[in-house]
Formats: C-alpha cells, structure tokens, sequence
C-alpha cells in the first residue's frame, strides 16, 4: 500500500477577507507572530489543535469551516448553477 500523505485545507484567507481582520490583528489575538498565520494560510504549516481552536473562536465559526482534510470547493465554483438545474426550471 502507498503512503498517504494528507495535507490540511483551511479558510484562513477567505475568513480574515471577510471580517476586515490584518493578519497581524489574527496573529496577535492568537499569541503566535504574524508570519504564521501566512504560513497557515498557504498551508505550509499545519497549525496545533490548540490554534485550530482559537481561530475557530476567533471566527465565531465550526473549525470545521475553517479546517479540513480535503480540498474546500473554490467559492466561484459554488455560485455557478448546475447544468442540470437549468434545463429543469
């Protein structure tokens, strides 16, 4: 059997957009330099559950809208409307 190698997705980016939050705002709410939160974001680190916790709470959100181990659907693709639906309206 191959290795399995599992990456972890998140939000980060997307979520900070959306409240207007710097990533040295995050960083310093999390306690961890700000260098890390890009390095979350671009998933070169993967973060303690610790800090998992923490930016879900710092976005008032599931971590699991924040973090997870499969790819999240780019936002473009969840507003095109599915072929099918079009020709059934």
């Amino acid at each position: 059997m191959g290795q399995v190698t599992e990456g972890v997705h998140n939000r980060i980016a997307l979520l900070r957009a959306e409240q207007g939050v710097t990533r040295r705002e995050l960083a310093d709410a999390l306690g961890v330099h700000y260098q890390t939160v890009g390095y979350l974001e671009r998933g070169e680190y993967s973060p303690s559950l610790a800090i998992a916790l923490r930016i879900a709470e710092f976005f008032q959100v599931p971590v699991e809208a924040v973090f997870s181990l499969a790819p999240f659907p780019r936002v473009t693709d969840l507003h095109r409307a599915d072929p099918g639906e079009a020709s059934s309206a």
